[in-house]
């Protein structure tokens, strides 16, 4: 059987991987099971290793494939993609030094 090489994105990281002509669909389908659970384990904030997040959604997915096999079910759909993350919050912490300074002023007061 012939081998190509596809390069994949898992938890943002690059991969190039050995897929067998005519696999690209079943690697992909595996490859993004793979990236959205782990970093579903990544975004809840628990663990911070990327070698231990690995292990826990390989276990994830072992277990999911094994309750499969015992009870003769149908393959999962893939969860859809969590939603885009809010953008980060800026505060312009100069401006807002000045605005209450500038409410204090009335009163007399500085902030130091």
């Amino acid at each position: 059987m012939s081998m190509k090489q596809m390069e994949v994105s898992i938890m943002g990281q690059i991969y190039l991987l050995a897929c067998p002509e005519g696999g690209d669909a079943v690697l992909a389908e595996a490859v993004t099971r793979v990236d959205r659970e782990m970093c579903a384990i990544r975004d809840a904030g628990r663990v911070k290793a990327r070698e231990r997040i690995a292990v826990l959604a390989a276990l994830n997915i072992a277990y999911a494939l094994s309750e499969l096999r015992h009870s003769g079910g149908t393959p999962m759909p893939l969860p859809p993609p969590p939603p885009p993350a809010p953008p980060p919050i800026t505060i312009d912490v100069d401006s807002l030094v000045r605005r209450i300074e500038a409410s204090l002023g009335a009163e007399g007061m500085k902030l130091e």
